[in-house]
């Protein structure tokens, strides 16, 4: 798996980040995005100070969620959560974790991108917007979902469940990463190898393509703006720029997993109903 950095673990700067975050994704926990950036010193830092305007404001947000909200998605047939031993507390865990996943995609791809800008070294001369203040802005986030399930390490589980998130998940650098969302459905084995199987032909599916294609070109056109808008960078200097091409590599799995995390993370919520 990738690199993270605990929220347990984090003190400082890297914790006041973590603390925005969650309240500004409006989720109870910070992905493994910026988990993994905070392990390179002084990047998550370097990059919030940045990016953190558009967040402060909603902007960025409201663009993510916009773009994920009308996507059209592939079918997936019914499942019959009660076959594998799921009961009423059960669906309505995954329902949770559904919707946690739904909601921080778009919003970590909008800061993907943004941040990819800044790689590439462009520098915003924006003007912001207004209301961008932070808690007391203009802004407000949505109530923010309840704590999820614990997630599965693969190198804990069964045979059965490594080799089922194995098959959902990737490798960056020569390391498997598994998106934490089939990580926590692998709490339910017979629930989640039975997904497994249904999803796994669907990745490749022309709807699936379809879906993902809209959400990126969707996110990259409001990044594009957004990323105008942004305010001239601090007076901080930018960390070991030696860190660049990993860091463009885990960009790089997030802009391939997160769109699943919308369109899978809806259709397993709404098959499982």
């Amino acid at each position: 798996m990738l690199a993270e950095l605990s929220e347990d673990a984090a003190t400082g700067e890297i914790a006041g980040i973590y603390a925005e975050i969650r309240r500004l994704w409006a989720v109870p926990y910070v992905s493994s995005l910026q988990r993994h950036l905070a392990t390179k010193p002084g990047w998550l830092e370097w990059s919030w100070a940045a990016l953190s305007p558009a967040f402060l404001s909603g902007q960025a947000q409201s663009a993510g969620w916009r773009v994920a909200a009308d996507l059209p998605l592939p079918t997936m047939a019914p499942i019959e959560p009660w076959n594998f031993g799921l009961e009423t507390d059960d669906l309505r865990q995954v329902a949770q974790v559904c919707a946690g996943f739904v909601r921080v995609a778009p919003v970590n791809l909008m800061f993907a991108g943004l941040l990819r800008h800044l790689l590439a070294g462009e520098r915003p001369q924006g003007g912001g917007w207004l209301g961008d203040g932070g808690p007391n802005g203009d802004w407000q986030p949505p109530e923010a979902l309840p704590a999820l399930p614990a997630m599965v390490d693969p190198a804990l589980a069964d045979a059965d469940t490594r080799a089922a998130l194995l098959q959902l998940g990737t490798e960056v650098d020569g390391a498997p990463f598994v998106p934490g969302l089939y990580r926590i459905l692998a709490r339910w084995p017979g629930y989640f190898a039975h997904l497994a199987q249904v999803l796994a032909p669907l990745f490749t599916a022309p709807g699936t393509d379809a879906a993902r294609a809209a959400l990126l070109s969707g996110v990259d056109g409001a990044v594009a703006e957004l990323f105008a808008e942004l305010p001239p960078l601090p007076e901080n200097v930018m960390p070991d720029a030696a860190e660049i091409p990993a860091i463009l590599a885990a960009l790089d799995t997030y802009r391939r997993t997160s769109p699943e995390m919308v369109i899978f993370g809806r259709l397993i919520a709404d098959a499982s109903k």
